[in-house]
């Protein structure tokens, strides 16, 4: 499925999204990822950088679904299809590129919050972060908006 112009601009804003998998009993289970990269040709790249309960309902079953939203705009998106893990070795140098400028950036951003006194987390987590042993590739399928009918 493509993805228009309009979804790969919202998505490329997002730092992270919740995406939702199912697990062998059936139960949603809902986690943070960051996003690297949308691609209008239906794949977008996110990173598992703690290989748990998501890399196994992903081995499982490869349904899942990806949202963001952004409360300023009152937009937001539900991305569905199907997830596959990517190992590190198969990832494409681009994305790897992406991922790491992806994290100087948030990197570089708290900083300058934290000068300019808007004091977050004590440590900077995202400099404390493993390097990704593989990605989660979703091939979407359907794309649900989710902003109210009234204001579009």
């Amino acid at each position: 499925m493509r993805l228009s112009s309009e979804v790969l601009d919202f998505f490329g804003r997002q730092n992270f999204v919740i995406i939702t998998t199912v697990g062998k009993n059936g139960v949603p289970h809902n986690a943070c990822k960051g996003i690297v990269k949308a691609y209008r040709d239906g794949r977008v790249y996110l990173l598992d950088l703690y290989c748990g309960r998501t890399y196994r309902n992903l081995s499982a079953n490869p349904r899942m679904s990806l949202a963001a939203a952004d409360e300023h705009r009152f937009r937001g998106y539900c991305l569905k299809g199907r997830g596959a893990i990517v190992p590190v070795e198969r990832i494409a140098p681009s994305v790897m590129r992406e991922w790491r400028r992806r994290m100087r950036s948030r990197i570089t951003r708290r900083i300058i919050r934290s000068v300019q006194g808007d004091k977050g987390h004590p440590r900077h987590p995202e400099a404390l972060l493993p390097a990704p042993k593989y990605l989660i590739a979703l091939a979407v399928d359907e794309v649900v908006d989710l902003t109210p009918g009234h204001l579009k």
